[in-house]
């Protein structure tokens, strides 16, 4: 598969799919051929309807993020950015972010770490094997302020943002270890003021 000149192609094309709510499509550019990709590896792991819910888009505005995965669309954006590392760097980073999905899809409802044992499970089922749950590429990184700060109430663990949660959210950690993944209200997140953060925080997410 070129895929240069399937980026160079697609720049060109007309989207056929409707903008799906929820994402920005703005910027985006379709690639056809690595959504047909990534359809097929779904194929080879025997879930195939699913599949064809599947889009592969270009964003030429992310900087330092190689990729990104949106279960409840199933979509994947990538950084043009990658072709400059070959086209084996951006098939990895596309089945690393097809994991994601797929991890999602086999949890149904159940809450699953970003990269936990199920995303882990989807990378090797993909034909990747000890896969880092971040990218070391040089691409340039720019510094943002997570400006608001959770706490659980039980662990105490804290954890960073840079926006606010819509909704509630509970700590992942205190719901797998105590309520096999559901959300408890228990551990329900609580905003502290950022002055009263710790050193040492959670990875957010």
């Amino acid at each position: 598969m070129n895929l240069f000149a399937a980026f160079r192609k697609s720049k060109t094309s007309t989207p056929t799919a409707p903008a799906r709510v929820g994402i920005r499509t703005s910027s985006h550019i379709p690639a056809p051929d690595l959504t047909e990709f990534a359809a097929q590896k779904l194929a080879g792991l025997g879930i195939e309807p699913i599949s064809k819910k599947l889009s592969v888009f270009w964003n030429p505005r992310m900087r330092s993020t190689a990729g990104l995965a949106y279960p409840t669309t199933w979509q994947i954006i990538l950084n043009p950015k990658l072709l400059a590392f070959g086209n084996g760097e951006v098939e990895r980073t596309l089945l690393h972010e097809l994991a994601h999905l797929v991890a999602h899809h086999r949890s149904g409802r159940r809450t699953i770490a970003p990269h936990g044992p199920e995303w882990r499970q989807a990378c090797k089922d993909l034909g990747l094997r000890n896969e880092a749950r971040c990218h070391d590429l040089p691409l340039p990184r720019r510094k943002v302020a997570r400006a608001f700060v959770y706490q659980c109430p039980s662990c105490q663990t804290q954890l960073e943002r840079v926006r606010a949660f819509r909704r509630a959210a509970a700590c992942m950690t205190c719901c797998r270890k105590h309520c096999s993944g559901r959300y408890d209200e228990r551990f329900k997140l609580v905003r502290i003021p950022s002055d009263e953060a710790t050193p040492v925080l959670a990875a957010p997410f």
